[in-house]
């Protein structure tokens, strides 16, 4: 049985954790900040862990590691 290919496009934008929790970058962080108030600049900066419980498995398959 041949191996299962990783999905180069999803690693690219998503990480999973030891515990198995779905890493990704929130949108919208790269252009027209001058616009946004400090706090939001400063929440930009970290990965949010929550993804959507349908789009879990989804992506397991896509990234087989």
């Amino acid at each position: 049985m041949p191996k299962i290919k990783t999905n180069k496009a999803t690693s690219k934008r998503i990480a999973i954790t030891k515990k198995g929790k779905i890493k990704h970058r929130k949108c919208g962080q790269n252009h027209f900040n001058a616009r946004e108030s400090g706090n939001i600049i400063r929440n930009k900066r970290k990965d949010s862990t929550i993804v959507n419980k349908k789009n879990t498995k989804t992506i397991k398959q896509l990234m087989p590691y």
